[in-house]
Protein backbone atom coordinates (compact mmCIF):
# COMPACT_ATOMS: atom_id res chain seq x y z
CA UNK A 1 0.00 0.00 0.00
CA UNK A 2 1.23 3.44 -0.83
CA UNK A 3 -0.08 6.26 1.34
CA UNK A 4 -0.14 9.62 -0.37
CA UNK A 5 -1.34 13.09 0.60
CA UNK A 6 -1.88 15.89 -1.85
CA UNK A 7 0.74 17.97 -0.08
CA UNK A 8 3.20 15.45 1.31
CA UNK A 9 3.97 11.78 0.80
CA UNK A 10 3.91 9.24 3.58
CA UNK A 11 4.74 5.87 2.10
CA UNK A 12 3.68 2.49 3.40
CA UNK A 13 4.77 0.10 0.71
CA UNK A 14 4.47 -3.60 0.13
CA UNK A 15 6.16 -5.80 -2.41
CA UNK A 16 3.83 -8.74 -3.05
CA UNK A 17 5.35 -11.81 -4.58
CA UNK A 18 2.45 -12.34 -7.00
CA UNK A 19 0.37 -9.97 -9.08
CA UNK A 20 -2.14 -8.14 -6.90
CA UNK A 21 -5.41 -6.43 -7.71
CA UNK A 22 -4.84 -2.70 -7.29
CA UNK A 23 -7.37 -0.44 -5.66
CA UNK A 24 -7.46 3.12 -4.33
CA UNK A 25 -8.99 4.16 -1.02
CA UNK A 26 -9.65 7.82 -0.22
CA UNK A 27 -9.46 8.62 3.48
CA UNK A 28 -11.84 11.09 5.09
CA UNK A 29 -9.07 13.03 6.88
CA UNK A 30 -5.34 12.96 7.49
CA UNK A 31 -4.18 9.61 8.82
CA UNK A 32 -5.13 9.05 12.47
CA UNK A 33 -6.23 6.23 14.81
CA UNK A 34 -9.66 6.05 13.15
CA UNK A 35 -7.83 4.35 10.29
CA UNK A 36 -6.15 1.74 12.50
CA UNK A 37 -7.62 -1.37 10.82
CA UNK A 38 -6.47 -0.17 7.39
CA UNK A 39 -2.89 0.48 8.44
CA UNK A 40 -2.64 -2.68 10.55
CA UNK A 41 -4.09 -4.73 7.68
CA UNK A 42 -1.29 -3.49 5.45
CA UNK A 43 1.48 -3.89 7.99
CA UNK A 44 0.48 -7.46 8.89
CA UNK A 45 0.09 -8.47 5.23
CA UNK A 46 -3.67 -9.01 5.35
CA UNK A 47 -4.24 -7.07 2.12
CA UNK A 48 -1.55 -9.07 0.35
CA UNK A 49 -3.14 -12.27 1.68
CA UNK A 50 -6.36 -11.19 -0.04
CA UNK A 51 -4.53 -10.51 -3.31
CA UNK A 52 -4.76 -6.73 -2.97
CA UNK A 53 -2.41 -3.79 -3.38
CA UNK A 54 -4.09 -0.79 -1.78
CA UNK A 55 -3.18 2.85 -2.37
CA UNK A 56 -4.50 5.14 0.36
CA UNK A 57 -4.88 8.86 -0.29
CA UNK A 58 -5.58 11.55 2.30
CA UNK A 59 -7.66 14.38 0.83
CA UNK A 60 -6.85 18.07 0.73
CA UNK A 61 -10.57 18.74 1.34
CA UNK A 62 -12.43 16.29 3.62
CA UNK A 63 -15.60 16.64 1.54
CA UNK A 64 -13.88 15.37 -1.64
CA UNK A 65 -13.56 11.56 -1.15
CA UNK A 66 -17.16 10.48 -1.92
CA UNK A 67 -17.22 12.77 -4.94
CA UNK A 68 -14.01 11.20 -6.23
CA UNK A 69 -15.53 7.72 -5.92
CA UNK A 70 -18.65 8.93 -7.70
CA UNK A 71 -16.41 10.28 -10.47
CA UNK A 72 -14.58 6.95 -10.81
CA UNK A 73 -11.28 8.26 -9.42
CA UNK A 74 -11.13 5.75 -6.55
CA UNK A 75 -12.69 2.39 -5.76
CA UNK A 76 -13.52 3.22 -2.14
CA UNK A 77 -13.80 6.23 0.14
CA UNK A 78 -14.23 6.59 3.85
CA UNK A 79 -17.25 8.76 4.46
CA UNK A 80 -19.99 9.40 7.02
CA UNK A 81 -23.42 7.78 7.13
CA UNK A 82 -25.32 11.11 7.35
CA UNK A 83 -23.39 12.44 4.36
CA UNK A 84 -24.17 9.32 2.32
CA UNK A 85 -27.93 9.74 2.75
CA UNK A 86 -27.73 13.34 1.56
CA UNK A 87 -25.43 12.63 -1.39
CA UNK A 88 -27.59 9.82 -2.72
CA UNK A 89 -30.49 12.27 -2.85
CA UNK A 90 -28.20 14.68 -4.69
CA UNK A 91 -27.80 12.02 -7.38
CA UNK A 92 -24.33 10.69 -6.61
CA UNK A 93 -24.01 6.97 -7.49
CA UNK A 94 -22.86 5.84 -4.05
CA UNK A 95 -23.62 3.00 -1.66
CA UNK A 96 -22.32 1.98 1.73
CA UNK A 97 -20.40 -1.30 1.39
CA UNK A 98 -18.87 -1.60 4.86
CA UNK A 99 -18.39 0.06 8.24
CA UNK A 100 -15.16 1.24 9.86
CA UNK A 101 -16.42 2.97 13.04
CA UNK A 102 -19.84 1.74 14.14
CA UNK A 103 -20.84 4.44 16.65
CA UNK A 104 -21.09 8.22 16.42
CA UNK A 105 -17.86 10.11 17.09
CA UNK A 106 -19.18 13.52 16.11
CA UNK A 107 -19.97 16.08 18.75
CA UNK A 108 -20.75 19.76 19.05
CA UNK A 109 -17.66 21.01 20.87
CA UNK A 110 -17.42 24.18 22.95
CA UNK A 111 -15.18 25.48 25.69
CA UNK A 112 -16.10 24.08 29.10
CA UNK A 113 -15.96 27.52 30.72
CA UNK A 114 -17.18 29.41 27.66
CA UNK A 115 -20.52 31.01 26.77
CA UNK A 116 -22.00 27.83 25.21
CA UNK A 117 -23.34 25.79 28.10
CA UNK A 118 -26.15 24.25 26.04
CA UNK A 119 -26.80 24.29 22.28
CA UNK A 120 -29.51 26.88 22.98
CA UNK A 121 -26.69 29.34 23.69
CA UNK A 122 -25.56 29.19 20.04
CA UNK A 123 -28.03 31.86 18.94
CA UNK A 124 -26.05 34.67 17.33
CA UNK A 125 -22.77 32.78 17.71
CA UNK A 126 -20.11 31.48 15.25
CA UNK A 127 -19.85 27.74 14.62
CA UNK A 128 -16.96 26.17 12.74
CA UNK A 129 -17.29 23.12 10.47
CA UNK A 130 -15.20 21.03 8.06
CA UNK A 131 -17.45 18.92 5.84
CA UNK A 132 -19.95 20.91 3.84
CA UNK A 133 -23.46 19.48 3.73
CA UNK A 134 -23.29 16.80 6.39
CA UNK A 135 -22.31 19.04 9.29
CA UNK A 136 -24.95 21.63 8.44
CA UNK A 137 -27.53 18.85 8.44
CA UNK A 138 -26.39 17.45 11.78
CA UNK A 139 -26.16 20.89 13.37
CA UNK A 140 -29.53 21.90 11.97
CA UNK A 141 -31.13 18.87 13.61
CA UNK A 142 -29.53 19.69 16.97
CA UNK A 143 -30.60 23.33 16.77
CA UNK A 144 -34.17 22.33 15.95
CA UNK A 145 -34.52 20.66 19.34
CA UNK A 146 -33.84 24.08 20.88
CA UNK A 147 -36.22 25.96 18.54
CA UNK A 148 -33.29 27.39 16.58
CA UNK A 149 -32.32 27.16 12.90
CA UNK A 150 -29.11 27.58 10.93
CA UNK A 151 -30.22 31.15 10.26
CA UNK A 152 -29.70 31.86 13.96
CA UNK A 153 -25.95 31.19 13.78
CA UNK A 154 -22.96 32.06 11.58
CA UNK A 155 -21.27 29.04 9.97
CA UNK A 156 -17.54 29.27 9.25
CA UNK A 157 -15.57 26.65 7.28
CA UNK A 158 -12.39 26.05 9.30
CA UNK A 159 -11.35 22.98 7.25
CA UNK A 160 -8.89 20.88 9.30
CA UNK A 161 -8.59 23.33 12.19
CA UNK A 162 -11.56 22.47 14.40
CA UNK A 163 -10.11 22.61 17.91
CA UNK A 164 -7.48 25.29 17.06
CA UNK A 165 -10.21 27.60 15.75
CA UNK A 166 -12.19 27.05 18.94
CA UNK A 167 -9.24 27.56 21.27
CA UNK A 168 -8.16 30.72 19.43
CA UNK A 169 -11.61 32.29 19.71
CA UNK A 170 -12.22 32.31 15.95
CA UNK A 171 -15.48 30.48 16.61
CA UNK A 172 -17.66 29.84 19.66
CA UNK A 173 -18.21 26.13 18.92
CA UNK A 174 -17.42 23.54 16.25
CA UNK A 175 -19.49 20.75 14.76
CA UNK A 176 -17.76 17.69 13.38
CA UNK A 177 -15.26 17.43 16.23
CA UNK A 178 -14.52 13.82 17.04
CA UNK A 179 -14.73 13.02 20.75
CA UNK A 180 -11.74 10.66 20.47
CA UNK A 181 -9.50 13.28 18.85
CA UNK A 182 -10.35 16.99 19.24
CA UNK A 183 -11.39 16.59 22.88
CA UNK A 184 -8.02 14.98 23.66
CA UNK A 185 -6.20 17.60 21.59
CA UNK A 186 -7.69 20.41 23.67
CA UNK A 187 -7.02 18.66 26.96
CA UNK A 188 -3.34 18.23 26.06
CA UNK A 189 -3.22 21.96 25.37
CA UNK A 190 -4.66 22.61 28.82
CA UNK A 191 -8.04 23.75 27.53
CA UNK A 192 -11.12 21.95 28.83
CA UNK A 193 -13.73 21.17 26.22
CA UNK A 194 -17.40 20.32 26.51
CA UNK A 195 -18.81 17.82 24.01
CA UNK A 196 -22.51 17.73 23.26
CA UNK A 197 -22.91 14.21 21.89
CA UNK A 198 -25.07 14.21 18.76
CA UNK A 199 -26.89 10.98 19.68
CA UNK A 200 -27.94 12.68 22.94
CA UNK A 201 -29.08 15.85 21.14
CA UNK A 202 -31.85 14.57 18.91
CA UNK A 203 -30.09 12.44 16.29
CA UNK A 204 -30.66 8.69 15.99
CA UNK A 205 -27.51 6.61 16.37
CA UNK A 206 -25.58 5.90 13.18
CA UNK A 207 -22.32 4.54 11.75
CA UNK A 208 -19.75 7.34 11.97
CA UNK A 209 -17.24 6.10 9.39
CA UNK A 210 -18.28 3.92 6.48
CA UNK A 211 -16.79 2.73 3.22
CA UNK A 212 -18.66 3.90 0.12
CA UNK A 213 -18.34 2.65 -3.44
CA UNK A 214 -19.70 3.59 -6.86
CA UNK A 215 -22.96 1.73 -7.49
CA UNK A 216 -22.26 1.60 -11.23
CA UNK A 217 -18.67 0.35 -11.21
CA UNK A 218 -17.99 -1.39 -7.87
CA UNK A 219 -16.13 -4.70 -7.90
CA UNK A 220 -17.95 -6.57 -5.12
CA UNK A 221 -15.41 -9.37 -4.92
CA UNK A 222 -12.48 -7.01 -4.54
CA UNK A 223 -14.32 -4.92 -1.95
CA UNK A 224 -15.28 -8.06 -0.02
CA UNK A 225 -11.61 -9.06 0.12
CA UNK A 226 -10.66 -5.58 1.31
CA UNK A 227 -13.24 -5.79 4.09
CA UNK A 228 -12.09 -9.28 5.06
CA UNK A 229 -8.56 -7.93 5.50
CA UNK A 230 -9.74 -5.06 7.69
CA UNK A 231 -11.88 -7.45 9.74
CA UNK A 232 -8.80 -9.59 10.45
CA UNK A 233 -6.95 -6.42 11.40
CA UNK A 234 -9.72 -5.25 13.73
CA UNK A 235 -9.72 -8.61 15.48
CA UNK A 236 -5.97 -8.32 15.91
CA UNK A 237 -6.31 -4.79 17.32
CA UNK A 238 -8.93 -5.88 19.86
CA UNK A 239 -6.90 -8.92 20.88
CA UNK A 240 -3.57 -7.09 20.97
CA UNK A 241 -4.23 -3.39 21.68
CA UNK A 242 -0.69 -2.47 22.75
CA UNK A 243 1.06 -4.43 20.02
CA UNK A 244 -1.29 -3.03 17.39
CA UNK A 245 -0.59 0.52 18.62
CA UNK A 246 3.14 -0.13 18.18
CA UNK A 247 2.49 -1.36 14.63
CA UNK A 248 0.28 1.61 13.78
CA UNK A 249 2.49 4.28 15.32
CA UNK A 250 5.61 2.68 13.87
CA UNK A 251 4.54 3.65 10.37
CA UNK A 252 5.19 7.37 10.93
CA UNK A 253 6.99 9.56 13.44
CA UNK A 254 4.05 11.98 13.19
CA UNK A 255 1.80 9.41 14.87
CA UNK A 256 4.09 8.85 17.85
CA UNK A 257 2.70 11.47 20.20
CA UNK A 258 0.37 11.73 23.17
CA UNK A 259 -2.61 12.83 21.12
CA UNK A 260 -2.58 9.79 18.86
CA UNK A 261 -1.84 7.45 21.77
CA UNK A 262 -4.88 8.76 23.65
CA UNK A 263 -7.08 8.68 20.57
CA UNK A 264 -6.03 5.08 19.87
CA UNK A 265 -7.32 3.94 23.29
CA UNK A 266 -10.57 5.87 22.89
CA UNK A 267 -11.20 4.54 19.38
CA UNK A 268 -10.66 0.81 20.00
CA UNK A 269 -14.15 0.09 21.40
CA UNK A 270 -15.77 1.79 18.42
CA UNK A 271 -14.26 -0.14 15.50
CA UNK A 272 -16.77 -2.30 13.62
CA UNK A 273 -15.97 -5.92 14.49
CA UNK A 274 -18.02 -7.05 11.49
CA UNK A 275 -17.41 -4.41 8.81
CA UNK A 276 -19.69 -6.10 6.25
CA UNK A 277 -22.59 -6.52 8.72
CA UNK A 278 -25.63 -4.49 7.71
CA UNK A 279 -28.17 -3.05 10.15
CA UNK A 280 -31.02 -2.20 7.81
CA UNK A 281 -33.13 -0.73 10.61
CA UNK A 282 -30.42 1.77 11.50
CA UNK A 283 -30.26 3.08 7.92
CA UNK A 284 -34.04 3.12 7.57
CA UNK A 285 -34.36 5.08 10.82
CA UNK A 286 -31.77 7.65 9.83
CA UNK A 287 -33.35 8.12 6.39
CA UNK A 288 -36.73 8.66 8.05
CA UNK A 289 -35.17 11.11 10.52
CA UNK A 290 -33.67 13.20 7.71
CA UNK A 291 -36.98 13.22 5.85
CA UNK A 292 -38.97 14.25 8.92
CA UNK A 293 -36.44 17.04 9.52
CA UNK A 294 -37.00 18.30 5.98
CA UNK A 295 -33.39 17.61 4.95
CA UNK A 296 -34.23 15.18 2.11
CA UNK A 297 -37.17 15.30 -0.32
CA UNK A 298 -38.23 11.64 -0.10
CA UNK A 299 -37.37 8.35 1.59
CA UNK A 300 -35.12 5.94 -0.27
CA UNK A 301 -35.39 2.21 0.23
CA UNK A 302 -32.49 0.89 2.32
CA UNK A 303 -31.35 -1.22 -0.65
CA UNK A 304 -30.44 2.02 -2.43
CA UNK A 305 -28.33 3.18 0.52
CA UNK A 306 -26.37 0.10 1.59
CA UNK A 307 -25.42 -3.31 0.24
CA UNK A 308 -23.89 -6.52 1.57
CA UNK A 309 -21.08 -7.18 -0.91
CA UNK A 310 -20.59 -10.68 0.53
CA UNK A 311 -24.15 -11.82 -0.31
CA UNK A 312 -24.31 -14.50 -2.98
Amino acid sequence: MKLTTLTAALALTAAPALAQDKMTLMLDWFINPDHGPIIVAEELGYFADQGLEVEVIAPADPSDPPKMVAAGQAELAISYQPQLHLQIHEGLPLQRVGTLVATPLNCLLALEDGPIQTPADLKGKKVGFSVSGVEEAVLGAILATYDLTLDDIELINVNWSLSPSLMSGQVDAVIGAFRNFELNQMDIEGVAGNCFYVEEEGLPSYDELIYVANTETMDKDMIARFLAATEFATQYIVNHPEESWDIFAGTSAELQDELNARAWVDTLPRFALRPTAMDEGRYEAFEAFLFEAGLIPAINDVSKITIDVTAK
